[in-house]
């Protein structure tokens, strides 16, 4: 059992250096976190890479349960980020309702929680978004606050924490 998170900003090469570090095993779980829009060609496409660059022998799950990460085996999960951001769709936290804080907050630490209490090998990788500009928007801000104390709390845990940069991965811890 380890837990190794993989950070990094947008295009950076984190996804293929999690791939990396599950590189020649087969009973890997891929747990896919974000939704495919047919409105959203872009995204889909992006996907599509993602997917096409997988191993045949891997498994994808579609899924934004924590609990799914409670396993035994390797699981890679890609990503954090639009888990979060999934979490926050879920959760009703873009409405007036007083009650979405708290259920974010919630999920947040159930994500957290099955990070610290799985028996698997765990490769997650999620968005540094501390490192721009600040949001303009409360939505933005939000959305940079919520993942990015997630990252924190995932980092905290982490037997191993690596940084990726054009490419080039670094390891924090």
């Amino acid at each position: 059992m380890s837990r190794v998170l993989v950070l990094g900003g947008s295009r950076s090469g984190k996804s293929a250096h999690a791939e990396s570090l599950l590189a020649g095993r087969d009973d890997v779980l891929y747990l896919a976190t974000s939704r495919v829009e047919d409105t959203d060609a872009d995204w889909a496409e992006r996907v599509r890479l993602h997917r096409d660059r997988r191993p045949a022998g891997w498994t994808t799950l579609e899924t934004t349960l924590p609990s799914d990460l409670i396993r035994p085996g390797a699981v890679l999960v890609d990503s954090i980020t639009t888990w979060v951001a999934a979490l926050m769709d879920e959760t009703g936290v873009w409405t007036d309702d007083e009650a979405a804080p708290a259920r974010l907050a919630g999920r947040c630490d159930a994500l957290v929680n099955a990070w610290v209490m799985t028996p698997a090998h765990v490769v997650a990788v999620s968005d540094e978004v501390g490192l721009g500009v600040v949001p303009e928007t409360r939505s933005g801000r939000l959305f940079r606050d919520t993942l990015g104390t997630v990252n924190q709390r995932l980092a905290a845990t982490a037997d191993e924490v690596w940084f990726v940069v054009a490419g080039l991965p670094q390891r924090l811890r």
